[in-house]
């Protein structure tokens, strides 16, 4: 039973980091699209 534990414990932690990392890559390219992209406007 708790070697079950152990491994939901992992894939848990595993999602969670992957879900981390998308909202930061997220913040950054809206960041871009909001704030940067007016400082060049488009041709």
């Amino acid at each position: 039973m708790f070697q079950l534990a152990v491994v939901w414990h992992w894939w848990l932690g595993f999602f969670l980091a992957i879900g981390a990392v998308v909202a930061v890559i997220g913040v950054i390219v809206g960041y871009l699209a909001k704030v940067e992209s007016p400082r060049y406007p488009k041709r």
